[in-house]
């Protein structure tokens, strides 16, 4: 009897462990989501700020979803791991935020430290200040549906990816983690104060969870390549609470460019209209010249014809003057002989 009881608290235990394990990636989307977008809405970030924020809140959610039910279940190697990944991911934002806005976020610990364990289960603290999860003040992050880790910091040499990204404004001057400060046992109380830490429970077992920051793996999938291609823009400009607004500008932009092209063409075949128009005047003025010039050539002809017809009969009607003078001379000279006979 007994085995059969332990073996059904191990099922269910077992059940238990492999839905909070087995968070789908839709679910850490939605999850991570609502966070940044509540977070957006309170410190005003740009929509550069926005798209980074998400995969930061991204990087973190996914990167804790396997050990926090070992956190849950009081084991302190698994705390220590949480705080490693929220460490890596409020330093990441320091160098997306400014430093009004980091101190900001620092004051409110459903921020800060986002996450919380009551009753055995973990959940974000956000929703206790915003418990309506369908409200969402902007749109879907720019690659909500492509980004699977790529800016992480293993993939990077475990630097941040986002330093130096936004040089417009000044930083929070010095990195703020957790474990470094002296309040730090009092967060830990008020983050899991209803977790019963396990004795000898700090060395972290060989079958134990990967540790957040060390091997982490990207999932790959459609699309997954063009997480990387992001608007670089929007650092100075305020975050639009739609995307499809952005695809309706850059919709009209392609229009404005196909208007602008066929303008062009329109252009074109205008001007090579009237380059024709104008060769075939210029033919036109040219055959005309042409035929002017044959025309002008034949008259000259013509002229030269009439006025060399003319010398020929005057110089006919001439001859025949002197012919018919020297028959009348001889006429004369033949009577005057005549009558001195």
């Amino acid at each position: 009897m007994k085995r059969i009881l332990f073996l059904l608290f191990a099922i269910g235990l077992g059940a238990g462990m492999t839905v909070m394990a087995g968070m789908s990636t839709s679910k850490i989307r939605k999850e991570t989501r609502f966070l940044t977008d509540k977070m957006a809405y309170e410190l005003n970030l740009t929509t550069q700020q926005y798209n980074d924020a998400y995969e930061i809140n991204y990087d973190f959610i996914y990167s804790v979803r396997n050990i926090m039910d070992y956190v849950a279940r009081g084991y302190e190697w698994a705390m220590d791991d949480y705080y490693e990944a929220l460490d890596i991911r409020n330093d990441d934002l320091r160098w997306v935020l400014s430093d009004g806005q980091y101190r900001r976020f620092m004051g409110a610990d459903y921020f800060y430290r986002p996450i919380y364990v009551t009753g055995g289960r973990w959940s974000l603290r956000v929703y206790i200040n915003y418990p309506n999860r369908g409200l969402f003040y902007f749109g879907v992050p720019y690659h909500y549906h492509t980004y699977c880790g790529a800016h992480y910091r293993p993939h990077i040499h475990h630097t941040s990816y986002y330093r130096g990204r936004y040089n417009n404004f000044h930083h929070h001057s010095t990195p703020h983690r957790v474990r470094d400060q002296r309040v730090y046992h009092s967060y830990r109380r008020s983050d899991f104060g209803s977790v019963r830490i396990r004795p000898n429970s700090s060395v972290r077992p060989h079958n134990a969870p990967t540790r957040p920051g060390n091997s982490y793996r990207p999932e790959t999938g459609p699309g997954s390549s063009s997480s990387n291609r992001r608007p670089t823009s929007g650092s100075s400009t305020g975050f639009s609470s739609s995307n499809r607004e952005s695809g309706k500008t850059s919709s009209s932009s392609r229009v404005s460019s196909s208007k602008r092209n066929d303008s062009s063409s329109y252009n074109r075949n205008n001007s090579s209209e009237r380059n024709n128009s104008s060769s075939s005047s210029r033919r036109g003025s040219s055959s005309r010249s042409s035929s002017s010039r044959s025309d002008s050539g034949r008259s000259r002809s013509t002229r030269s014809n009439v006025s060399s017809g003319q010398t020929e009969r005057r110089s006919s009607s001439g001859s025949a003057r002197s012919n018919s003078t020297q028959s009348s001379s001889r006429s004369s000279e033949r009577n005057s002989s005549g009558s001195r006979r």
